[in-house]
């Protein structure tokens, strides 16, 4: 198993279906290193803690996080699993943007952003950051967020540990394109 194929490993665990190897998760989604190896080598996908320092190193988009005491690791956001990433309110800038495909637009314009399956709508702070996310989907698209407007309003707004901004929802009355 190569390097990407064990990061959408750690994302599944981490961020979606931990009990499919047994891991448990704390209120903030951390997770003991050495229980996350033993129970990956036991449900047959070796990881190694060097393996898992050069994953969470080398990710470009920095998905996880280790402890400052390097015990235990997490997803950065992400989860569709119920944690709290104990992130602070913050004061977003006047625009961020969201990437998504044309084939969505219809219903986004209807009814605005949804967390869907996840806790957050991902927002981002540049256009390249947002079409990459986008092409993902199909043929990208970016939506602009007025996001200043929508905090002013009394939407909170968090920034996680690898820059993406989340919020609960995005109704479409703050969505321009």
């Amino acid at each position: 198993m190569n390097e990407v194929s064990k990061s959408k490993f750690l994302s599944l665990v981490l961020r979606h279906k931990p009990e499919e190897i047994g891991l448990v998760l704390d209120q903030n989604g951390w997770a003991s290193i050495d229980e996350l190896i033993a129970l990956a080598n036991a449900s047959g996908t070796k990881l190694s803690r060097p393996q898992i320092e050069s994953i969470v190193a080398n990710s470009d988009k920095q998905r996880f996080a280790i402890s400052p005491d390097a015990m235990k690791i997490r997803a950065n956001q992400g989860h569709s699993v119920d944690i709290a990433l104990g992130l602070a309110p913050q004061t977003p800038p006047e625009q961020l943007y969201h990437g998504t495909a044309t084939r969505f637009l219809d219903s986004i314009r209807a009814s605005g952003l949804h967390s869907a399956s996840r806790q957050h709508v991902h927002l981002s702070s540049d256009l390249a950051t947002a079409e990459k996310v986008g092409s993902r989907h199909g043929k990208p698209v970016v939506l602009t967020v007025e996001s200043g407007q929508m905090a002013r309003d009394g939407h909170l707004f968090y920034i996680s540990e690898n820059g993406v901004w989340l919020t609960e929802t995005v109704p479409a009355k703050y969505l321009d394109n």
